[in-house]
């Protein structure tokens, strides 16, 4: 009866989708990218919205000098909590390349 109910909390979990909300977790300025990180549990199928992804990112870019940020490359999946051979959670990173640069409208126009 155990085993049954192990089986069927598994086949449970593994249809979970959540959508999680990615944090900056490095910024390199001189390269301008932004590298942006969330968790994924075992059994779990994380997402993120694209959309807030990039606005987050690009607000990255903007406190570094550059105007927008766009994704590239494939999500980065690394192991952070391993029992025996398993993954019990993830880490995904997503990379953001920093484009244009920022104009400050104070100093665009001298006349204000």
């Amino acid at each position: 009866m155990k085993r049954v109910f192990v089986a069927a909390a598994m086949l449970f979990l593994a249809g979970c989708s959540v959508t999680r909300q990615a944090q900056v977790s490095s910024l390199d300025a001189p390269n301008g990218i932004v590298r942006l990180d969330y968790g994924q549990a075992m059994f779990q199928n994380a997402r993120y919205d694209d959309y807030v992804t990039n606005g987050t990112a690009t607000k990255a870019c903007q406190s570094m000098g550059y105007a927008t940020a766009s994704a590239y490359g494939q999500p980065i999946k690394t192991c952070t909590v391993i029992s025996g051979s398993l993954c019990l959670n993830e880490s995904v990173t997503i990379q953001y390349k920093c484009m244009g640069y920022a104009v400050n409208p104070n100093t665009a126009n001298p006349w204000y």
